[in-house]
């Protein structure tokens, strides 16, 4: 399948690692000119040092963008060096367990500034050359936020307000064709991911009951299997999908947990 992506300019957030680096790696690998956003400037160039080996195009921004600013900067500095936006990815977040007994109002109001304040300003900032392009925008959302998790109210609420706002930005900008959707994903091997196993006494303990709990295949979901979604989604393929909210996460959360 063409997903027809050559040459389109696509912002990734939190797009040095993980799912980021796998959705830049994706767009890299259909034509389009990924900018890596991230405040982790040694994975950033680490990444682009990597994809230029293939002579691909990429840009990086090293912000951070729980500052106003650093978010208008990002999408300036883009349109300014290439000319054009045609997707805004927003992805970066942490799961930091914020929850209500450990958290005080402070660190919850500072939850949301890490998981959900930018994904507004990105997308108010980004919207004047997504209106030119008539392109799209994915939030990449939790599968907490339709599950619930246990000590990380900052987290959980922040996912659960960016699949309320992909609907409330899919219902505002159509009139200008830009779609927006949410991917949804549940249990995803990455370096934060790995972090947390190591908390655990025994990890490899820990990694076996939860994968036993995935229906499909009794595995991880791939990084780039949620790439893959997100490159579907900012394509011409998906030209009628907004609004809509996508789980990849081989049936974790809508599946008979009896199936496990």
């Amino acid at each position: 399948m063409d997903l027809r992506l050559k040459g389109k300019v696509v912002l990734v957030t939190g797009g040095a690692k993980g799912i980021g680096a796998a959705i830049v790696r994706g767009c890299c690998a259909e034509g389009a000119i990924p900018v890596i956003v991230d405040r982790d400037e040694q994975a950033g160039e680490q990444l682009q040092a990597e994809l230029r080996t293939n002579r691909v195009e990429t840009g990086l921004i090293i912000a951070d963008l729980t500052a106003a600013e650093a978010c208008a900067n990002v999408v300036e500095g883009t349109v300014q060096k290439l000319g054009r936006l045609d997707a805004l990815v927003n992805n970066a977040g942490i799961n930091d367990g914020v929850g209500l007994e450990n958290g005080t109002t402070e660190k919850f109001v500072a939850s949301l500034e890490r998981n959900l304040i930018h994904y507004y300003a990105m997308a108010h900032h980004a919207l004047g050359a997504l209106k030119n392009s008539r392109g799209s925008i994915v939030n990449i959302s939790s599968k907490t936020a339709v599950t619930g998790q246990g000590g990380t109210s900052g987290y959980v609420a922040a996912k659960g307000a960016i699949l309320g706002l992909t609907r409330e930005w899919a219902a505002e900008l159509l009139p200008f064709g830009i779609r927006v959707n949410a991917v949804v994903p549940a249990e995803v091997m990455t370096p934060l991911y790995q972090q947390w196993l190591g908390t655990f006494a025994d990890p490899q303990e820990k990694l076996k009951e939860i994968v036993a709990k995935i229906p499909l295949e009794k595995r991880m979901t791939k990084a780039e299997e949620i790439a893959a979604m997100v490159l579907f989604l900012i394509s011409e393929q998906a030209h009628h999908i907004t609004g809509q909210h996508l789980f990849v996460d081989g049936g974790y959360v809508h599946l008979d947990r009896a199936l496990t």
